[in-house]
């Protein structure tokens, strides 16, 4: 990356030039990632977006479609581009919270166990179609995803920094299924999908315009600069109205006539830190409801249940998740903490 002033060098994730001084922008070397994905992803440039800011916002991504659209390709070309270490594993029926988790092993020449790590031992884990195993194996996912740590024999081992699990999954109803619980949905910061290309983009991926994800992308950032970055993030600002508008927003979806379960404080959680991403990549230092706004349905989606009612009058999630935004008020800058009323 280069100064915009200077013209010195300068590392991926740095804000200001050694040199001069100068801010560069909080957002040239995130557009550097997501132009490094783009290469081998085609037309999914909100995905990739949305995916990055999840990434950021330290959170962990769902990814639910049929298959064959890409949803693998943009977890490894995420890796590659990023410099992490990177597992995956396919989740099938016989897959054992042991083969994710590892297990002590008894060493006769020492007398003592010794641990063998999971395939969760690394920066990021792929769970590719996770819906297919067992309940069991998919609660082994639960503590990790949550505090970031593993628990063997009552031992507990932290995972490497940065950690994030994009997990992908078949559509509800498909062949050999099942539905992850609202436990396991709710350590999920997102849940997105991916959808079928447009006749332009599918065209450029027939003509071999978008590859296999490691054959097609390059390191851009390190693990430590990707940890910068993300300390980036956490400083950017939130007012207290938009604290209060997220919070009402939660209020709602637990109040909406056709929701029978709402958004939990965690799911508030994850909008702010989502809003914070999100801003960061629009360039800014600051939260503003349109940030919300954008990355709303993502966070709370797959967070609510729809009641007999609704399913009665074939509302959907995101029929529900719209009329909530188009109800409540959105904050001006300039309102005080007491004018919001909840």
């Amino acid at each position: 990356m280069i100064c915009k002033k200077c013209g010195n060098r300068m590392l991926p994730g740095e804000r200001f030039c050694g040199k001069c001084g100068g801010n560069v922008g909080i957002n040239d070397a995130a557009h550097s990632v997501i132009s490094e994905v783009k290469k081998a992803v085609t037309g999914k440039d909100d995905c990739i977006r949305k995916a990055f800011a999840t990434i950021l916002a330290g959170g962990h991504i769902l990814i639910e479609d049929v298959p064959g659209v890409g949803k693998t390709t943009l977890v490894m070309s995420f890796s590659k581009v990023l410099s992490l270490e990177t597992h995956r594993m396919q989740f099938t029926p016989d897959v054992m919270p042991a083969d994710i988790l590892g297990f002590n092993m008894y060493q006769k020449e020492t007398g003592r166990f010794v641990y063998y790590p999971g395939a969760i031992m690394c920066n990021m884990f792929l769970a590719d179609e996770i819906n297919r195993t067992s309940p069991k194996t998919q609660s082994a996912l639960l503590e990790v995803m949550e505090e970031g740590k593993v628990t063997v024999d009552g031992e507990s081992r932290k995972v490497p920094d940065p950690f994030v699990v994009m997990a992908t999954q078949n559509p509800k109803g498909s062949s050999g299924t099942q539905l992850l619980p609202e436990s396991q949905l709710d350590r999920f910061m997102i849940c997105m999908s991916m959808g079928y290309p447009e006749l332009k983009d599918e065209v450029e991926i027939l003509k071999g315009k978008s590859g296999a994800a490691g054959k097609t992308v390059n390191p851009v950032l390190s693990k430590e600069q990707l940890v910068r970055m993300k300390e980036q993030v956490d400083a950017v600002q939130v007012s207290d109205a938009l604290y209060s508008y997220v919070a009402l927003l939660s209020k709602h979806t637990r109040e909406h006539a056709y929701i029978e379960l709402g958004l939990s404080p965690r799911g508030s959680i994850a909008i702010v830190r989502m809003a914070k991403a999100w801003a960061y990549l629009e360039g800014r230092d600051y939260v503003l409801p349109e940030d919300v706004v954008h990355i709303f349905q993502d966070v709370a989606k797959h967070r609510i249940v729809l009641n007999t009612k609704a399913r009665v009058a074939h509302i959907t999630e995101t029929g529900v998740l719209e009329e909530i935004l188009a109800q409540t008020r959105q904050p001006a800058s300039y309102m005080k903490k007491d004018e919001y009323r909840v």
